[in-house]
């Protein structure tokens, strides 16, 4: 615990995409690690990963090879849920399957004592994750994005039946560890995030399925525009600056056309259907075989690099 002399401890359920990105955030931080995986092969791949990702911090600048050694050492790999038994911060990251999820916060109900804080990193809500548990005070969403490391943004929100006092505890934790907590004060499915991005993606989706323009051109007209503006003003701040009085004029004119689908265009389903996954099979709504994916995810891996290379700066100057 802080003050003893001693790393505070936490545990993360799930190694993939989600899991080894908080465990390094947090062993980055000094906190003693146990990543809890089903097989030591997938957990020894994140180990590959996480001192890739290490490695990433240094070639930018904002790590050295000692302090990644450091973060290494302080994160134990294990394939027995029991070793989360004595964290003080247990943070679930594992498939999106509510049935598995609602198991492993049972049986750590069962395991850890009732001051342990027990988190999820995903998209679901607090209140989904306790049907088998007795101590819910303890519960609570903590939304990682992907990739964690990379996006300071953390999505904290209690469930109806979350002790208050674990509101604040949870983001002084995150703040300590390097992330930007928000709080969001009523459960809602999506958390603010999520529901914004797919408001957007609905959008999108449905021009291209209508034919009103390409992909390439949606993507541009995005990428180009409010893409640039987002990251300095959010959509509200960007209303008020613009003049309420004309955007709220705009919207009565232009809402009634947006799409209101409560599914995605037919057109998507169809490409799912016929194994056409996107990036990973070569092929989505666009084709992927005429495009150079690695290189798109490494200049946004740089853009992620260049915008929290600017966040510590101005934390330097604050």
């Amino acid at each position: 615990m802080a003050g003893s002399g001693k790393a505070r401890e936490m545990a993360v359920i799930g190694n993939g995409i989600i899991g080894h990105g908080i465990a390094e955030i947090f062993a980055s931080a000094g906190w003693q690690v146990s990543l809890v995986g089903r097989r030591e092969a997938s957990l020894a791949a994140a180990l590959v990963k996480i001192r890739a990702s290490l490695q990433s911090f240094v070639a930018h600048g904002l790590k050295t090879n000692g302090q990644c050694e450091r973060a290494i050492a302080l994160i134990r790999t294990t394939t027995k849920l029991e070793d989360a038994a004595d964290a003080e911060l247990v943070i679930e990251a594992v498939p999106e399957d509510m049935a598995l999820k609602r198991e492993i916060f049972g049986r750590l109900d069962a395991l850890c004592g009732a001051k342990v804080v027990l988190a999820s990193s995903s998209g679901h809500l607090a209140s989904e994750l306790v049907d088998r548990m007795r101590e819910r005070s303890r519960v609570i969403a903590t939304h990682f994005w992907y990739p964690p490391q990379l996006i300071p943004l953390v999505e904290v929100c209690a469930g109806p039946e979350t002790a208050r006092e674990l509101v604040p505890r949870v983001c002084e934790i995150l703040r300590d560890v390097g992330k930007q907590p928000v709080v969001i004060d009523k459960e809602v499915p999506g958390f603010i995030g999520n529901r914004i991005q797919f408001a957007a993606l609905r959008e999108a989706w449905a021009l291209w399925a209508a034919g009103v323009a390409s992909a390439e051109a949606i993507d541009a007209v995005v990428r180009n525009s409010i893409g640039r503006r987002l990251a300095i003003t959010g959509p509200i701040e960007s209303a008020d600056v613009g003049g309420l009085d004309t955007m709220v004029a705009f919207a009565h004119f232009l809402q009634p056309s947006l799409d209101a689908a409560p599914r995605p265009a037919p057109a998507l389903g169809r490409l799912v259907a016929d194994g056409h996954r996107g990036l990973p099979s070569g092929r989505g709504v666009y084709d992927w075989s005429a495009r150079d994916g690695a290189l798109l995810l490494e200049r946004r891996k740089e853009e992620l690099f260049r915008w929290l290379k600017a966040d510590r700066t101005a934390a330097g100057k604050a």
